[in-house]
């Protein structure tokens, strides 16, 4: 069984801009070395009216 490990900053801000420029949840996860799901629920869950919010993501986690 492999252990999770939280995202870091420089992640979160590597989602952002590959979400901004429109790319899927598959290619990020992919070029990211991450399951799609973990980019999945990164997503969903810091998504908001103005989109996805790296630097409130990390402040959360």
């Amino acid at each position: 069984m492999q252990k999770y490990t939280q995202l870091t900053y420089e992640q979160r801000y590597h989602i952002y801009l590959l979400n901004k420029q429109g790319y899927n949840q598959t290619f990020i996860a992919k070029s990211m070395g991450r399951n799609k799901s973990t980019i999945s629920r990164e997503l969903s869950r810091n998504t908001g009216k103005r989109g996805y919010r790296h630097k409130q993501a990390n402040r959360l986690a």
